[in-house]
């Protein structure tokens, strides 16, 4: 079970109020790992997160009996991504994209299931997916079928993130 993902952005902040309004939950303040960090909570019973480093931070190890820590770093584009399940429409997921000016479009992943491609600050993607996306992606990414595709030589189609 992941309990939270971590991410960058320019505006930390922001992009955690966005996530957590898409989830349904509230954006705090994360100031134990780096400076100007913020949390998108879930508020569900998984208390599910989305940790917004700002953008370039690099996790490092500490030395002895102490946290890792955050430092700056050069922040180019990243293949971290994650996907994530909200009870809003499409409609209402592009029509927050438009609000904040960042790229969105509906992708169906090899076929098998929906999501939302939203591109955080334009470079940063996320996968948004609604209540029937959620149904199809639980239905597709379980283990066995992920199996049997692959068994059946699933495996020489390249299907994007």
């Amino acid at each position: 079970m992941i309990y939270h993902v971590s991410i960058d952005a320019r505006d930390p902040r922001h992009v955690a109020e966005v996530l957590a309004e898409l989830m349904g939950g509230h954006a705090t303040p994360f100031p134990p790992i780096a400076e100007g960090s913020w949390l998108a909570h879930a508020g569900d019973d998984r208390n599910t997160m989305v940790e917004v480093y700002p953008r370039g931070t690099q996790l490092v190890e500490a030395t002895g009996d102490a946290d890792a820590l955050g430092v700056p770093g050069e922040g180019g584009l990243s293949a971290t991504h994650f996907a994530m399940a909200t009870r809003r429409s499409q409609a209402e997921i592009f029509a927050i994209a438009t609000r904040e000016g960042w790229p969105a479009k509906y992708r169906k992943r090899g076929g098998a299931f929906g999501v939302v491609e939203l591109w955080i600050e334009g470079n940063r993607m996320v996968e948004v997916l609604t209540e029937q996306m959620q149904r199809e992606y639980l239905d597709t990414m379980r283990l066995d079928a992920w199996q049997a595709m692959l068994a059946q030589g699933g495996d020489g189609q390249r299907v994007a993130a």
